[in-house]
């Protein structure tokens, strides 16, 4: 019976690797805005994650290029990421949003986002908008304060 576990354990292991993406898999030229509500929450490791429902008709908040950022240990031009900022061509209503670590969660003092709350995430998808609805979080707006996402407090 051990044996057999195992052997469904290594089969299973590829897909749980696929499933969790580095920075390198992302289009970081193009920063994507999205804002809406949680409809899943997973608070947990290798990253929180959850799933943002956006409303039908998405847009660009106003004062996007203007909302102050918080310094990050990571060089991160926030500021550029803000006006360079843009809404996804695809026209997916739920996007999974990839956030950060649970130990760079708690450094930010990030508050667990819960199911039915509104959030901005400004981040990175995949190039061409390829695969997967996708968002790495580069920065998490919840509450009225942003939180970066990249690396710890700077």
């Amino acid at each position: 019976m051990h044996r057999r576990t195992l052997l469904i354990a290594a089969a299973l292991a590829p897909l749980a690797a696929r499933a969790h993406h580095g920075w390198s898999s992302f289009d970081q030229a193009r920063p994507i805005w999205l804002e809406g509500r949680a409809v899943k929450v997973a608070w947990r490791n290798p990253h929180a994650e959850l799933v943002l429902e956006l409303p039908a008709d998405p847009k660009l908040p106003a004062d996007l290029a203007m909302r102050p950022l918080p310094p990050q240990a990571a060089v991160v031009d926030g500021a550029a990421l803000l006006k360079a900022a843009q809404l996804p061509t695809r026209k997916d209503r739920q996007w999974t949003i990839e956030l950060a670590p649970l130990t760079r969660m708690e450094a930010w003092k990030v508050p667990e986002v819960k199911v039915g709350d509104t959030v901005g995430v400004l981040g990175f998808t995949f190039a061409g908008e390829k695969g997967d609805a996708v968002l790495r979080a580069e920065y998490l707006f919840v509450g009225g304060k942003a939180y970066g996402l990249r690396s710890s407090p700077a």
